[in-house]
């Protein structure tokens, strides 16, 4: 006997595995149970979709068959590639998510590493600014290149502590300056102090 059943179940063109469940009912009726199973499928969803069932006589069911089961089982198998290609995408979405926080966890890290060496350095430098010891202090500053950001306060600093240790060392040389001049003036006073005093006396062995 020629039939052509295989041929129009290839012709759904379907995803999975169709099985059917036949078994005889009453009054020569048979009961036929389709439903599609899609392995590939990770979704657990996929187990809500009913089993399709059809019930009629052998001539019923060899007439009306495959228009009864075309539509529902090439929808199924269609919303269960839907499904499996979501899950996909959602694991995929889920590790770039992953890496993308390992990226920002790793980013945050190394911010912080550099904020606290950055503060540490400076915490440094205000001590020997307190201890007067302008030029280590100067010397502790971290560099420009290596915290861009603090560009401007990096350099305000280094200004600062510059002038403290520059500019006493030139007023220093100007009190010893001025201090000489005034060694050296009270020293002329007293030399002319001396010889008027000389002269008097000579004045007055004379009488």
């Amino acid at each position: 006997m020629n039939t052509n059943f295989f041929n129009q179940i290839a012709q759904l063109n379907i995803t999975g595995v169709l099985q059917l469940n036949i078994t005889k009912g009453t009054e020569n009726n048979l009961v036929v149970s389709v439903i599609l199973q899609n392995e590939g499928c990770g979704d657990s969803a996929k187990n809500l979709i009913p089993p399709l069932n059809l019930r009629g006589t052998a001539e019923e069911l060899d007439e009306g068959f495959f228009h009864q089961i075309t539509i529902p089982i090439q929808t199924a198998s269609g919303l269960m590639v839907d499904m499996e290609s979501f899950m996909k995408q959602l694991e995929e979405a889920k590790k770039q998510s992953a890496i993308e926080k390992e990226k920002t966890d790793k980013a945050k890290k190394e911010k912080e590493f550099k904020e606290k060496k950055y503060k540490d350095a400076m915490t440094k430098v205000d001590e020997l600014d307190k201890e007067g010891k302008y030029r280590e202090a100067w010397m502790k500053i971290s560099d420009v290149t290596a915290f861009p950001e603090k560009a401007d306060e990096i350099r305000k600093r280094k200004t600062s502590l510059s002038a403290k240790f520059e500019a006493p060392s030139l007023f220093a040389e100007e009190q010893e300056e001025n201090s000489e001049q005034s060694k050296g003036g009270f020293y002329h006073e007293y030399l002319a102090d001396e010889v008027d005093e000389g002269a008097e006396l000579e004045n007055e062995d004379e009488y």
